[in-house]
Formats: structure tokens, sequence, C-alpha cells
């Protein structure tokens, strides 16, 4: 019984040794990883645990209004009607969920199925956009958050919305989303003036979302009264805190929340009456000169109507323009794009933004200018030569440099009052 324990167990104790120093070498790791994951990294971790957890939720607010001086409705919301399926909330059972796709199908007119779900095709999804059935949807809105409604048909008519609500107990999952819409009753009539609403663009997002907006939800003002008056019309966002699962499920509010605050209504000057009569005037008047000519002489013309002892503008209109109805949910691209390559331009208002020559409106202006002075009389009369001669000065002593100026008739009008 000589034998040693080495022999006895058939290893060498230097094997023994290998083992523990591995096992202390792996501990080591664990226990540094350990200390940096809790002591020194350990608040940014928290914090990061804290944004997992809390979530915080946008309440859009509704848009101010705009009326006429007769209060006259100009710009209003109006619901959109949007079917949604939460992803997470339909049956367990694959049987029963294709039978509501099938039902919900014949009633809204969207395939059940239709298509393949690339990683490509994911990426760019825009709901309401897209050709994908609506298991393609499901499957896509359930795989980015399921707890999270996803729309698969916008916009459809009030009765329609109606009937899918009452079946939201026997179709678990699908919902009636409400969004608000922009409607201008004036459409064509206004539209130079009252402008329409585009999505918040990529230049301005970080703007916008610190004052409390969502980039792609809310909509800003892109011309007119919604662009220029944008920061009183648009109101001010409410906020909910609400705590989530790893799912994305609200579980509870944790803090008090912020109601949303509506947009102002806004009161024009503008007569909308007096903007229809203005605006047939100068159509009709464009129409008689190019038959008048047998032509087409012009296209285009303004008018601008202003109560001279207050400065209100009580019409004004610029033609061609264009119908801000059509971007109510939506800007159609092949519409914008026709109407920004329209050599034209009716997306500009020339009452206020073009450079035109005033022409024989500013004869006005320089008559009353001279009775003002005394320069002319009243009952005077003086010669229109066609030309006129002016001395160029650059300074005090500068004997100065002829410049002939020509009238429109180059003969001269005559004696003119």
């Amino acid at each position: 019984m000589n034998g040693n324990k080495t022999n006895q167990t058939g290893l060498e104790k230097w094997r023994f040794k290998v083992v523990y120093i591995i096992l202390a070498v792996v501990f080591s790791i664990y226990t540094i990883r350990l200390f940096s994951l809790q002591v020194i990294n350990g608040e940014a971790y928290q914090e990061q645990a804290e944004e997992n957890r809390i979530k915080n939720i946008s309440v859009q607010t509704q848009r101010g209004s705009i009326v006429d001086r007769n209060d006259y409705v100009l710009a209003r919301n109006a619901a959109a009607y949007n079917v949604a399926i939460t992803p997470a909330n339909l049956p367990g059972d694959p049987g029963t969920t294709e039978e509501i796709y099938r039902q919900l199908s014949e009633m809204i007119d969207v395939p059940v199925t239709n298509g393949l779900v690339t990683d490509e095709s994911a990426r760019f999804f825009t709901a309401c956009q897209t050709d994908f059935g609506m298991k393609e949807i499901v499957l896509i809105g359930g795989t980015n958050a399921p707890y999270t409604p996803v729309y698969v048909k916008c916009n459809v008519d009030k009765v329609t919305a109606m009937k899918i609500s009452e079946k939201e107990d026997d179709w678990p999952g699908v919902t009636i989303e409400v969004d608000p819409v922009r409607q201008y009753p004036t459409g064509y009539l206004t539209a130079e003036i009252i402008g329409f609403l585009g999505p918040i663009t990529a230049e301005n997002q970080d703007f916008y979302t610190e004052q409390g907006f969502v980039s792609g939800r809310d909509k800003v003002g892109y011309a007119g009264i919604e662009y220029s008056m944008d920061d009183m019309l648009r109101g001010t966002n409410g906020l909910r805190v609400v705590e989530v699962d790893s799912a994305g499920m609200e579980i509870r509010d944790i803090e008090e929340p912020v109601d949303p605050i509506p947009g102002n209504t806004l009161r024009l000057t503008i007569d909308t009456r007096l903007q229809a009569a203005a605006k047939t005037i100068l159509n009709d008047e464009i129409n008689t000169w190019n038959i008048w000519f047998n032509e087409i002489r012009s296209l285009n013309g303004v008018v601008i109507a202003m109560n001279p002892k207050t400065g209100e503008i009580l019409a004004l209109v610029s033609e061609p323009t264009f119908e801000n109805n059509r971007m109510e949910t939506i800007i159609p691209a092949y519409y914008y794009n026709q109407l920004s390559q329209d050599p034209l331009k009716p997306l500009l208002n020339h009452a206020v933004s073009a450079q035109h020559p005033p022409g024989s409106v500013f004869k006005m202006v320089a008559a009353v200018g001279a009775l003002n002075e005394g320069v002319i009389g009243p009952q005077e009369q003086i010669p229109c030569p066609g030309t006129i001669s002016i001395i160029q000065k650059y300074s005090p002593n500068d004997p100065g440099t002829p410049m002939i100026y020509y009238g429109y008739d180059r003969e001269g009008h005559g004696m003119c009052d």
C-alpha cells in the first residue's frame, strides 16, 4: 500500500491546479463584469431600464378653425375613421383569427393575404399606403409593437365604421381609430388664402419634437394662413407617462396626464361672398379678353379688395389656384408635382408673393400725390407726349445724363386729366 494519491485517482496534482486556476479566472471575470454592471455603470443601466419601463405617449390636440368675418367656416377639423388591428389582442386560435380576417376583408375590400414580407418591404412599410393583405400588415405591426394598433384601412365611411364598432366583441383586436383631418368647405374659392397642411419634414423634425409634436402623425401648415399662423392654430399636445411591460402593453399611468390644449380659432377679415364675386369677375375678364383677341393672352390675374378706412382685406384672389381639399388626408404626389411644374405657378399666391409690374394701378398713386401737393388742379389737363426725359445725377456737381423713358404708346395720349 505504498501507492500515492495520484496513482489511486489516475490524475496528477498539477491537473487539479490547472482546473482551480481556470475556475478562479472565470469567477474573476464574472466578478469584474458584475462590478462593472452594478457599480461602475449601474446608474446608466438603471436609466436605460427606466426608459424601457416608462413610455411617454403624446395625446393629439385639436387644430383651431378658421372663419371669415361673418363666421363662415373656411377650415375645420373632421373625423376620419380608420380600421385598425392590435396584433396582441387577436384570438389565440388561428382558425378564429382567419375567420375574422375573412369577414373583415369582405367589409373593407382589403385582401386577407397579398405578397411576401421581406426585410426591405417591412422597412419601407407605410400603413394605408401598401398593397399587403391583412396578414402581412399584422405581421409587420406585431413584430414592431404588438400592443400598438396598426391601420389596415384608412378613411372608411361612417356607416362601415359603425358596423365594425358593433362587432368589437365578436372581433377582438379589431377597432376603429378616429383621427382628425382638415377640411376646407370653400375649397378652391379660398385656397390661395387658407393654404393646406402637410407632414412634419425631416428638416423641421427636431423643432417640432421639442414642441411635443409627433413626426408621421401630426401635421403643420404648408401654405397660406395655415402656414403663416401655424403657431396659433396648432395648439399643444397632451402627455401621458405610463408603465409598460416588455411587450409594450400599458400597465398604469405613473403621472397625472396632461390634457391637450386646442389651437385658437382665427377670424379673418375676408368676406367669402365678396371673394366669390371677385373671383367670378376676374375669370370672366380673363376669358373675355382671350376671346376678343382670339388667342390665349393671359390665364392669371389678381384681385385685392381692401377697406381703405381700416386696411382690412375683404377679398384676395389669385388665379390660377388649386383645390386644397385634395390635401385632406395626404398630399398626392402626382397632384403636387403637377402644381409645382405648372409654369403659371398656382401654388404661389400672386397677390402677395409674386413680383409684377404695377401698370396703370400706379397712376392713382401719382395722381393723388400730385393733387395733394397742389402740382395740378382737379380740372387741369396736361399733355402726354409718349416719352419723358429725366436727367440722371449722382452728385451735386454732376452735369447729369438724360434718360429717356417710354410710355405704353410712344406716340402719346394727347391731353389727359
